[in-house]
């Protein structure tokens, strides 16, 4: 019988994610790390004394050492790392284009969680809109299937802020350690917000996640009236869709994706693109290309 708070296995997408530098954890896991002196990955070598295993000792290591010291093999151990998602949850994400960018983020969270879980990693969640809202908080946790209630509620709410400005607090909801921590948003959000949240984060390893869908940025008539609504403010203004403001808005389009790409480039981030539903094998891609 299947855990009530675990959607069946078949359901879940798995993410096949990793980590750029070793981990520092203390929970052994499926990551590199430059810690310990009994796992299976080569490390270097010690003095007897200071790793007291006889059963590694190298002798031709001994024999060249200088100072006639017994050496021994020490072998890294691999750890775990916490995974975390970091979710804006402002009024822009409740566009629906070909899907739901909520509907999205709920599937982003479920399989994350699940390959988290898969992993030996632990899983949280920290979503924002104008403040760090408590009511979606999710502790760092090993429990299986620890995302299905959060992809639950994201799918039933109808965010209404006005900006994240919450995204500055999340530093103090993470722990110490260093995370690998996707920043998921439409990053319709000022620069300099972008840029303060960014720094803020720079502790962990950020994958920046970008959802974005094809209907945001495109209208079907090639002219005529057409109602615009800026889902951050609510405002709305009727504009006369022709050749010329096309040109112009799919210009304005490019120019953003480049301004963002300059933002984290100059961060070294390397950021995630999900443009319609989601797809783990493409987020897998993104660690292994």
């Amino acid at each position: 019988m299947l855990d009530a708070q675990m959607p069946a296995a078949a359901t879940i997408r798995e993410v096949h994610y990793r980590v750029g530098a070793p981990v520092l954890g203390h929970f052994p896991g499926h990551h590199r790390s430059a810690r310990g002196n009994s796992g299976f990955e080569f490390r270097g070598h010690a003095s007897l004394l200071d790793a007291p295993d006889p059963r590694r000792l190298d002798l031709h290591a001994s024999l060249r050492d200088p100072f006639a010291d017994w050496r021994v093999r020490i072998y890294s151990q691999r750890k775990s790392v916490p995974v975390t998602v970091v979710a804006d949850l402002s009024a822009s994400m409740s566009f629906t284009g070909r899907e739901s960018k909520l509907a999205v983020l709920a599937d982003f969270v479920e399989s994350l969680s699940w390959s988290a879980w898969r992993t030996g990693d632990s899983f949280g969640f920290v979503g924002c809109d104008s403040v760090l809202r408590n009511d979606l908080l999710q502790p760092q946790t090993r429990v299986r299937g620890a995302g299905g209630e959060t992809a639950r509620r994201l799918r039933a709410m109808h965010p209404a802020g006005r900006d994240a400005r919450g995204l500055l607090d999340v530093p103090r909801h993470l722990g110490r350690q260093r995370a690998l921590l996707f920043l998921v948003s439409d990053f319709h959000l000022p620069p300099d917000l972008i840029a303060a949240v960014l720094d803020g984060l720079s502790a962990h390893e950020v994958v920046p996640t970008v959802l974005w869908d094809p209907l945001e940025f495109t209208l079907s008539a090639t002219r005529g009236l057409a109602q615009v609504i800026d889902p951050e403010s609510g405002r709305q203004r009727l504009v006369w869709w022709r050749p010329s403001l096309r040109s112009r808005w799919e210009a304005a389009h490019a120019a953003r994706r480049e301004s963002l790409l300059q933002l984290f480039r100059g961060r070294r981030l390397k950021p995630l693109f999900i443009e319609g539903g989601y797809d783990a094998e493409a987020v897998t891609r993104h660690f292994h290309s």
